[in-house]
């Protein structure tokens, strides 16, 4: 619809919205107040900028191991001397450590939590895997002094607590020894994110070891003593020390390890040797160190003698390894910053071809990506090791699944899992392992940010790379769902409904939202490098990182913060009407063969049809004595009054007003609302009748003042044929179905599918 705005001497507002009177209660409610309740108070340890303050500080803890792995038994043996820095202004009266092996013991806590019912267990593998029993968990044999005496400890399921004779007094050290064993967990019958993989039809075994010595908990100026027990879901939280690593297996093992290998005299060959030399100055491709037909071989040598390979590792919070006789092993150097990290990959025959083709090229690509976008790459190796099951990564080395099938064929599925996984758990290195998030409390920290740079990292492999997670529409169904089951981004992580929607999904899209549509990607990667550098090997917290995002670019996003990561609103902005304006030109010529050609618009009108055919002949016509002079005139001709009146308004306009009417320009007030309470940039395409295009973006901050229903004029010389919102899926709007004016019906497509595994893959199919 056409409306005409009459235009005397100025135009004026065309239109102005009122919410009526605000009651007090309501005035914190705005979507656009301050986070200021919700955030810690700036002080010496952390300013109101998000920077480490003056007085921050952070404890370190230093550790000597010296483990074996018993490759008949599955258990591993080990003793530790932990030198513990106290760098607070606190005298600490005991120490708290982590024993995670605890969470598989027979006691634990996080098998009683499980929510379980009956249809949980209807089949038989599934009640077996209830009644399993498993002696996990350490078994303390003694924690001593350097003098060798006795310390006093304590132990509640996964914490262990070392009562001091003296508190440990601030800027002091202490050390202390440990003497433990555990036994290793099957990661492929009751799971784990380490543990062995069995292989019959070799007979052996494949180790992939994390947790296995009980690690310092932090102690900070957030937390005290980060000893929130640990249940299975929230992760780790680690102070960074230096690692001096000894680890005895059998002699035909072969072992990846967080770290520089110390020893390669005396447990890797002239040849593996004369490889590795090689591969250090070979930048083009992965060197093979151990090929397929050795790892093959020595398979069946099955070896009693040991040997003891020695690592040491600088400035990290963790240590991890993997070892088997099984492994392939290859090498490629990267150059980041000037520095040469060596990429590295340890798989099973079982992996290839599709390891042995991609693994270390993804580490060194990953590497080189994330370092662009935050710090470069600070450790001497970055290393992928090949495991059946669920990723998982520390400090310079990761555990990665992605198996093909026996064949050698694999599925696209196979074959971008496995990359994608590389790339996320690679990419931990540098959230959590160095940028140093308390996983226990906040998962999203490290995963989220993780999985947002992982996206980046996925697009600049292959163009069109088939990403999970990232972009907005991904997970407009998430945020669209059932809120009974959804949890707020800022949500302690045992606690989250819908874990990877939550903890990696929800934040990576919030900050590619961020990059691409809020502040643009020239603002948002220099804050976030800012960001990087700034807690670089220290312990963020959420605040420090919206405080550093918005110091660093001047944008206020405290809206973007409360609306994504505090509430579990979505977004559902509709177009709900759209009226079309024209300014009147006071021209007779123009108007009045305007008002022709809207009159002749309404003569299809039903009841003027019906009156025509049942009406013989009107009054009117029975007796033509009874019309006037307006029954006789033509409204639309031109007469001498209207040009009159035409020349005294052209002669009272000034050039500049007469060339605005002389435009004839198109103004639309487009009228939305705020359905899923998200507030959220306004994107909107207009498509003129020339088949052209333009669009207009409207910050977010159109909402300040009424968070549910606004409205906005725009104005265009050419007429507009439709209105778009959020045309290219930026904004994660939920129903999509009320952005368009005119309303467009959007299709629905859906799949008929069969619930059964498809007998091969397209590799397989090819071959036939």
């Amino acid at each position: 619809m056409r409306i005409i705005l009459t235009i005397i001497f100025a135009f004026t507002c065309l239109h102005s919205w009122s919410q009526g009177h605000v009651n007090p209660e309501n005035i914190n409610m705005n979507k656009f107040r301050q986070l200021k309740q919700e955030l810690p108070t700036p002080n010496v340890y952390r300013t109101a900028s998000g920077a480490p303050g003056h007085e921050y500080y952070q404890q370190r803890a230093n550790y000597d191991i010296k483990i074996e792995l018993d490759d008949e038994k599955q258990i591993i043996n080990g003793t530790e001397r932990i030198t513990y820095v106290n760098n607070s202004p606190d005298n600490l009266e005991y120490l708290w450590l982590q024993l995670d092996q605890n969470m598989r013991a027979p006691d634990s806590d996080s098998k009683l939590i499980q929510v379980e019912r009956m249809e949980n267990f209807n089949t038989l593998s599934k009640v077996h895997r209830k009644m399993f029993e498993f002696d996990g968990g350490y078994k303390i044999e003694s924690i001593k002094a350097t003098n060798g005496e006795d310390l006093v400890y304590a132990i509640n399921k996964t914490m262990l607590r070392i009562d001091l004779e003296e508190p440990l007094l601030a800027g002091k050290s202490i050390s202390f020894d440990l003497k433990w064993y555990y036994n290793i967990n099957d990661r492929m019958k009751i799971g784990g994110r380490a543990g062995y993989e069995y292989f019959p039809e070799d007979e052996n075994y494949l180790y992939t070891i994390a947790k296995f010595f009980p690690r310092m908990c932090v102690y900070n100026d957030v937390e005290g003593w980060q000893n929130k027990q640990f249940l299975g879901r929230g992760e780790f939280s680690l102070p960074f020390g230096d690692y001096n690593v000894e680890i005895k297996v059998p002699e035909d093992h072969v072992i990846a390890a967080t770290g520089v290998l110390q020893n390669e005299s005396q447990v890797l060959s002239s040849k593996q040797r004369e490889r590795l030399a090689a591969a250090k100055k070979d930048f083009s491709k992965p060197t093979i160190i151990i090929n397929q037909e050795e790892a093959t071989q020595n398979e069946k040598t099955k070896s009693t003698k040991v040997k003891t390979w020695k690592f040491k590792a600088e400035n990290v919070r963790d240590f991890a390894f993997a070892s088997s006789r099984k492994f392939i092993w290859d090498v490629m150097p990267v150059k980041i910053d000037g520095k040469t990290t060596l990429a590295m990959s340890f798989y099973p025959k079982e992996g290839n071809p599709l390891w042995e083709q991609y693994s270390t090229e993804v580490v060194a690509h990953t590497l080189e990506v994330y370092s662009e976008h935050t710090i470069p790459y600070p450790y001497p190796v970055a290393i992928s090791v090949h495991a059946a099951s669920i990723g998982m990564e520390y400090p310079m080395i990761c555990f990665n699944f992605g198996r093909p099938e026996k064949d050698g064929t694999y599925s696209p599925r196979t074959k971008y899992g496995m990359m994608s996984v590389i790339i996320h758990e690679v990419g931990h290195n540098f959230f959590p392992m160095i940028i140093n998030s308390d996983e226990r409390q906040w998962t999203w920290m490290d995963e989220g940010l993780n999985t947002f740079l992982q996206y980046v990292t996925e697009q600049k492999w292959e163009r069109n790379y088939p990403s999970r997670r990232g972009p907005a529409y991904m997970i407009s169904d998430y945020m669209g769902g059932d809120k009974e089951i959804i949890s707020p981004i800022m949500t302690n992580s045992e606690s989250i409904w819908q874990f990877g929607n939550n903890a990696y999904g929800k934040p990576a899209t919030a900050l590619n939202i961020l990059r691409e549509t809020i502040m643009g990607r020239e603002l948002f990667d220099y804050a976030f490098k800012v960001y990087s550098n700034r807690w670089a090997f220290k312990h963020p917290t959420p605040a420090d990182f919206f405080r550093t995002m918005e110091d660093a670019s001047a944008v206020d996003l405290d809206w973007f913060w409360r609306g994504w990561f505090y509430s579990t609103d979505h977004v559902d902005i509709a177009m709900t009407d759209v009226k079309w304006f024209q300014m009147n030109t006071g021209n007779p010529a123009i108007e009045k063969q305007i008002s022709k050609t809207e009159s002749e618009r309404t003569s299809d009108y039903i009841g003027n049809q019906r009156h025509q055919a049942d009406t013989n002949k009107t009054r009117l016509e029975r007796r033509p004595e009874l019309a006037d002079y307006y029954n006789n005139q033509n409204p639309y001709s031109i007469e001498s009054a209207d040009k009159e009146d035409f020349e005294k308004l052209n002669n009272s306009l000034s050039r500049e007003d007469r060339e605005l009417l002389n435009k004839g320009l198109h103004f639309y007030e487009l009228n939305f609302e705020n359905i899923g309470g998200l507030v959220m940039p306004l994107i909107i395409k207009a498509e003129f009748t020339d088949g052209t295009e333009e669009i207009i973006r409207i910050p977010a901050q159109i909402w300040q003042k009424h968070n549910y229903k606004i409205s906005k004029v725009l104005y265009f010389e050419k007429e507009v044929s439709a209105f778009i919102l959020d045309p290219y899926l930026e904004t994660a709007d939920t129903d999509i179905s009320n952005n368009s004016w005119p309303r467009k019906v959007e299709p629905t497509r859906f799949k008929l599918f069969k619930e059964e595994k498809m007998n091969e893959n397209p590799m397989q199919r090819s071959r036939r």
